[in-house]
């Protein structure tokens, strides 16, 4: 039997050298562990941004509501097992070990060669199986249509945005990628689409109307506007929440929260939920990494934007977070991003810049980075992605601030840091417990 590191070795050495979108291999090895996607119900969540935080919000507002409820996400910050929760754990050590030798066992003698995301959704079905999960809120891994996660058949949709990302597998334009993400739509099953472009939107209404699909819109069947004295109100379908209070930090999380919402609206009555626990749900919602402020003196705030639009996002949350402070940003990115295409965004943020390289095959040369951003301001190169962060850490001054930006990998590698109690693969404590 293999211990943890190795079988989480075995899982990465699965990568194939071009990959080669398809659903037939996941689907025939889940059909071969006896269809664990058929014992529980599912939604599924797919979007360019955002789609992690509304997952999570969904997650914790059927919890409160006293479901048993998995969730799977990726990638992880710190440990594989934060990509499989299991009600209030996460899945153990030893359930990974235990169901990646059975999926093994299955699919090797029917030649069927999983790549490692196929392997881990197929593995997330299995433990929401195997745990009596009634029902998991399922992140989509890459685009939608050919992703590994499309062979379920939800309750609900849900499109939380449509932005210029992976374009080398998904397309060049919004449209493309709108059409790659709408994929998801199933015919006659209800899709919940956040906020997206006219050309997106277009694109996404006619898939729906293809497959008989009913359509709600942000800003259209469901939205959030102001509600004096500076709150936050939703209204949806049926339902009215005049004070939205989240557990995620960001305006921007409002309209994922209001995503989130309309999805599980579109589940009533089958699936009930009161509006007091779907508040409560939205409150305990906890999602580490994005906009996170996780030290105030010095002020570090930690978010794995890793895209121009999930930048634009960044930028315009940080004014009031550093609260006219000085800020020198921390960097790393993976060479598949449209980084360059950052550069001009992040100068405008930060007066000095450290760049760095994270632990991951598909990280950018730092040298290359240090080469775009020498031309706006000042920048160094720091090798080791937890030395960088401590260096800046020690040498802030009061009138600083430190945001570590541009990849997830590099919030996991800097993240225990902080709060290196915060993450336990252990799946006999519950994330509460820990927060």
């Amino acid at each position: 039997m293999l211990t943890y590191q190795q079988t989480l070795e075995f899982l990465y050495h699965l990568e194939i050298e071009r990959m080669d979108l398809k659903l037939e291999r996941v689907a025939e090895a889940l059909r071969l562990c006896g269809s664990p996607q058929q014992r529980f119900a599912a939604i599924h969540v797919a979007g360019t941004n955002g789609k992690g935080s509304t997952a999570t919000f969904l997650h914790s507002m059927l919890r409160t509501a006293g479901y048993r409820v998995g969730l799977f996400t990726s990638p992880h910050l710190i440990d594989f097992c934060e990509r499989i929760r299991l009600g209030p754990r996460w899945i153990t050590e030893q359930e990974v070990i235990d169901g990646v030798a059975e999926i093994r066992a299955v699919v090797r003698p029917a030649r069927i060669q999983l790549t490692p995301f196929e392997m881990m959704t197929v593995l997330a079905f299995q433990a929401f199986a195997r745990t009596n999960m009634q029902i998991a809120v399922v992140e989509v891994g890459l685009g939608g249509r050919l992703d590994s996660t499309n062979v379920l058949l939800p309750l609900v949709s849900v499109i939380t945005s449509i932005g210029l990302d992976h374009q080398a597998y998904l397309g060049n334009t919004e449209q493309e990628i709108a059409y790659e993400k709408g994929g998801i739509i199933k015919p006659t099953i209800p899709v919940a689409i956040g906020q997206v472009s006219p050309e997106s939107r277009a694109v996404l209404l006619n898939l729906a109307a293809e497959r008989n699909s009913p359509a709600y819109l942000f800003n259209r069947e469901f939205a959030i506007h102001e509600s004096p004295p500076d709150m936050i109100a939703y209204s949806g379908l049926h339902w009215r929440i005049p004070h939205l209070q989240l557990g995620l930090r960001g305006q921007f999380q409002y309209r994922n929260a209001a995503t989130a919402l309309a999805a599980l609206e579109l589940i009533q009555p089958t699936w009930p939920v009161s509006v007091a626990q779907a508040e409560q749900g939205l409150r305990t919602a906890y999602w580490p990494g994005r906009v996170e402020v996780v030290s105030h003196s010095p002020l570090v705030i930690l978010d794995g934007a890793h895209n121009p639009q999930a930048l634009e996002t960044l930028q315009s949350e940080l004014p009031a977070l550093v609260g006219g402070r000085r800020v020198k940003l921390l960097f790393a990115v993976m060479r598949d991003k449209d980084w360059r295409a950052m550069i001009p965004m992040l100068t405008q943020l930060a007066s000095e810049v450290v760049v760095t390289r994270v632990q991951q095959a598909r990280a950018e040369d730092p040298e290359q980075l240090r080469a775009a951003f020498a031309p706006y301001c000042p920048v160094r190169t720091v090798a080791d992605a937890p030395e960088a962060c401590r260096q800046l850490v020690a040498a802030a001054q009061p009138d600083e601030a430190i945001v570590v930006a541009g990849s997830l990998f590099l919030v996991g590698e800097v993240y225990s840091l902080f709060s290196p109690t915060v993450m336990t693969t252990r799946g006999t404590e519950t994330l509460e417990e820990k927060c």
